[in-house]
């Protein structure tokens, strides 16, 4: 059974509010995967991780050009898959740079290219439980990814149920 941490929020406050994911998840190299159906909140929980990176600006879904870049403690590559139908249109913006760079990667709808996605990074599922509430599943893939997830047990509120 692969282990994950389950929390959830009420409000998009709570979840801008969350602690961001410990570093290496974001620090250089670090990449998170969002996913989650429109309107559950993935937007919002990348403002909140972008604040705790220390970006003092507005955050934005890049839906129509694909890639934000803010400036924080380390670069934050802000990624919205929503448009890419497959793997093979991302070769053209040069994913492998922005997935295994030197930045952290925040990627919304990174379900869309199971393929392209580094072997250590956190998944975050957002599933929308009421108007305001969410319930977020976290896992972690590759030992990077599950050293992460423990130490995000520290630091993350949790439901009873996760592993």
């Amino acid at each position: 059974m692969t282990a994950f941490l389950r929390f959830r929020t009420a409000s998009p406050d709570e979840t801008r509010a969350l602690p961001p994911p410990p570093p290496p998840a974001l620090s250089r190299g670090g990449f998170v995967g969002f996913e989650g159906q429109l309107g559950s909140g993935k937007t919002v929980a990348i403002q909140g991780a972008a604040e705790g990176l220390g970006f003092d600006g507005y955050v934005t879904s890049p839906s129509f050009v694909i890639v934000n870049e803010y400036e924080g403690r380390v670069p934050i590559l802000h990624v919205d898959l929503y448009r890419v139908a497959d793997a093979e249109e991302l070769s053209g913006i040069g994913y492998r740079e922005i997935f295994f760079g030197d930045g952290v990667a925040l990627v919304e709808w990174a379900d869309r290219v199971p393929e392209l996605l580094p072997p250590d990074r956190l998944r975050v599922v957002i599933d929308i439980e009421g108007p305001n509430d969410r319930t977020f599943t976290v896992s972690g893939f590759g030992d990077g990814g599950a050293r992460l997830l423990t130490r995000l047990r520290e630091s993350w509120p949790q439901d009873e149920g996760g592993c």
